[in-house]
């Protein structure tokens, strides 16, 4: 799977409001834009509306003619089968919802990365 970065807080504009969807990225194999929105809390079935609206600007006025309908991620803190799929019974717009786990990467891990990430830095400024 090849995603490229597309925007963060992408910025919308409908009518004359504004609006910011958490992260976009372009899925090469697809050929489509891939919105991400991203929860702190469980999943609430007026997400996957918001979500919709977002898809629906998305694939209306930033989507190349040659593209694929853009595709919806809802990443959320916890979800209840069963409201997920209440929710999205009736929706046409391709969207996934999805809970997600933190945890946070070894220090050891961490500082020999930020270790050799500055290394690296000072030879490419050397160069």
């Amino acid at each position: 799977m090849i995603f490229l970065f597309v925007g963060e807080e992408f910025r919308l504009q409908v009518g004359m409001d504004d609006f910011a969807i958490d992260l976009v990225l372009f899925h090469r194999e697809l050929q489509c834009l891939v919105a991400f929105d991203l929860k702190m809390e469980k999943f609430q079935p007026e997400h996957l509306g918001k979500m919709n609206f977002y898809l629906e600007a998305l694939d209306r006025d930033v989507r190349k003619p040659l593209e694929n309908p853009s595709i919806g991620v809802i990443l959320c803190k916890t979800k209840h089968k069963e409201v997920v799929e209440y929710a999205m019974s009736r929706s046409l717009s391709p969207s996934l919802v999805a809970a997600y786990k933190t945890k946070m990467p070894n220090k050891e891990l961490l500082r020999r990365l930020l270790q050799q990430w500055a290394l690296d830095w000072e030879n490419f400024k050397i160069k």
